[in-house]
């Protein structure tokens, strides 16, 4: 079920301890980051703040993620599991999740053949990122300032670059142009406010026609 302020009633806390598991997944790549636990506290705070709040085993008390490091993580999302137990947290992370510095508390190599799109996730959160930084110097930054239409003009340029590589050059050449399409087009995507989600969406719409 998806999650509000008002569901919070119907989660069944542990008698002992007052917490339930909460399994952090990547909205992006759908990789499991973490595994926490929320208290009624957490999960209160998690909805208000909208960005994933824990409770602390060790420390005793409420902790948000990324409150030293800064890698956060945003919330999108709250379901819980048939027997309202368990929690399967969707959010946007900034940065490595694990404090070891990997992508997720499970290392950085995919455990599914899904997860090795995780890159194309972590660009789209890169770019987000320097939308609403807009970090001098940044080559995406100029880009985001020039506007959609020159980063639409850009998306067509590395088209005709992928086109001309995938007629006439070597394999590698063909991958690094289509891999500066792909960033370009992801950059455009950030400026008209769509998401990489919404593109694999109708994909997997027209695959089922």
């Amino acid at each position: 079920m998806n999650f509000s302020k008002a569901d919070l009633v119907t989660i069944a806390f542990d008698a002992r301890d007052g917490l339930v598991p909460a399994i952090v997944q990547d909205e992006g790549s759908g990789a499991v980051l973490m595994l926490g636990y929320m208290n009624a506290a957490a999960l209160g705070a998690t909805l208000e703040r909208g960005r994933v709040v824990f409770y602390s085993r060790s420390r005793k008390r409420l902790w948000e993620k990324g409150e030293t490091s800064g890698h956060t993580l945003d919330l999108v999302e709250i379901a819980a599991d048939c027997d309202a137990d368990t929690l399967l947290v969707t959010a946007r992370p900034r940065g490595p999740v694990c404090h070891k510095g990997c992508r997720t508390c499970f290392g950085d190599t995919p455990a599914t053949s899904a997860g090795a799109l995780a890159p194309l996730a972590a660009l789209e959160a890169l770019i987000a990122r320097r939308q609403a930084e807009r970090p001098e110097g940044s080559y995406t930054t100029r880009l985001l300032d020039a506007g959609p239409l020159r980063i639409a003009q850009k998306v067509g340029e590395e088209g005709v670059e992928v086109a001309l590589a995938g007629s006439a050059e070597s394999a590698d050449k063909l991958v690094s142009e289509a891999a500066d399409l792909l960033y370009h087009l992801l950059v455009l995507l950030r400026s008209r406010d769509v998401s990489l989600a919404a593109v694999v969406g109708a994909l997997a719409a027209r695959s089922k026609q």
